[in-house]
């Protein structure tokens, strides 16, 4: 942790009323999470979406000492923070237009090998959905695909999911709505050090952000984003579960449930998915290996990786934004990036004279069939 722009790039995600989208905004016009600190207010102000109160808070310097903080305390607690330029930051989560520029993680999980499935429903399961979840997490075990478990360690489902996977000697993933200096529910306290010891705990909010119930709402994003696929088990119609699965679709990623009983309330949400086509019926881990693809996935990330290995840590996240889109445009790559115009047209400049990107009409750009 001894970068010297770490200070800066917590305290641009500290930033009240910010969003993602804005944050990388800023991040792309002004260079680095530094330079935007150092940037004049009236410079910020001609950013898109930067208002007077929010760029006033950005040049007072209040939010960096608030960040020097959170340095101090997650240092003393084995937190590793994850700036959306890193390396180790999950990918997918880059694929996403509102990923959040820094991330929270207390564990050893790669965020960036194998397949991610979530696993999400009611906090109120029936033997049915708990049943249903462990059939499938012990079947997709037997398998023997190298999967990491996602969900939100509530009661129900979630945190059956977890512990399913634990039992089957998957990675899992905790996504938690609040900061890791909490732990909700507190009852979940053991199963989640198992987690730690076997996955991680993830959060894109500052320690000491309290579990509230917005931020529950919020965290579904990464849930969706994280993962390859979403499997719903079990929801009610205004359920969290189908907030995510919402999510999920708008990512572009799968969406399955598992249907339920006519009538039953905790089976109306995965069957009003199914209904609308916005998700795929699944009853077994076959269903999910058919629809996913993943054995096809796996051989290309295989070669890619190879391929690849020679390439930049700025051209590699290219290339992986690219390779799970059919074309991008030039002003979306930067986005997604967080690096300025001028940069990114330099990579994929290189990138198309060594073979790897080829470039469309309209400043678009796809990855060259390997």
């Amino acid at each position: 942790m001894d970068d010297p722009e770490l200070v800066y790039k917590i305290a641009l995600s500290m930033v009240p009323g910010i969003g993602s989208i804005t944050a990388r905004k800023l991040i792309n016009t002004t260079g680095s999470a530094r330079n935007v600190f150092q940037e004049k207010k009236n410079m910020l102000l001609r950013i898109p979406g930067v208002g007077e109160l929010t760029a006033g808070k950005i040049s007072t310097g209040g939010l960096l000492q608030q960040a020097e903080e959170e340095i101090l305390y997650i240092r003393k607690n084995n937190i590793r923070p994850l700036y959306f330029k890193d390396r180790d930051y999950p990918n997918r989560l880059n694929q996403c237009p509102d990923g959040p520029i820094m991330v929270y993680m207390k564990g050893k999980a790669d965020f960036n090998n194998g397949k991610f499935l979530s696993i999400v429903g009611t906090r109120t399961p029936t033997s049915y959905g708990i049943d249903m979840t462990s059939k499938i997490v012990s079947s997709l075990a037997e398998k023997g695909h190298h999967l990491v478990i996602v969900s939100g360690l509530a009661y129900g489902i979630d945190v059956c999911a977890h512990k399913e996977a634990l039992k089957h000697g998957f990675q899992t993933i905790a996504v938690l709505g609040h900061g890791l200096r909490y732990l909700y529910p507190s009852s979940h306290y053991s199963v989640a050090r198992k987690i730690e010891g076997q996955g991680a705990l993830l959060t894109d909010f500052p320690s000491y952000e309290k579990p509230e119930r917005n931020n529950f709402i919020k965290r579904n994003r990464i849930i969706a984003g994280l993962s390859d696929a979403t499997l719903i088990i079990e929801s009610g119609i205004k359920g969290g579960a189908l907030i995510t699965a919402d999510i999920a679709n708008s990512y572009n990623r799968d969406v399955f449930a598992v249907p339920g009983k006519v009538g039953d309330p905790f089976s109306s949400g995965p069957n009003q998915l199914i209904k609308r086509h916005h998700a795929s019926l699944v009853e077994n881990s076959e269903d999910i290996e058919y629809l996913a693809v993943w054995d096809r996935k796996e051989k290309n990330m295989a070669v890619q990786t190879e391929l690849f290995r020679d390439l930049s840590e700025e051209e590699r996240m290219l290339i992986n934004i690219l390779s799970l889109e059919e074309k991008l445009e030039v002003d979306l790559l930067c986005i997604r990036t967080g690096m300025p115009v001028g940069q990114v047209s330099a990579l994929l400049l290189s990138l198309e004279f060594a073979g790897y990107v080829k470039s469309l009409p309209g400043n678009l750009y796809k990855i060259r069939k390997l």
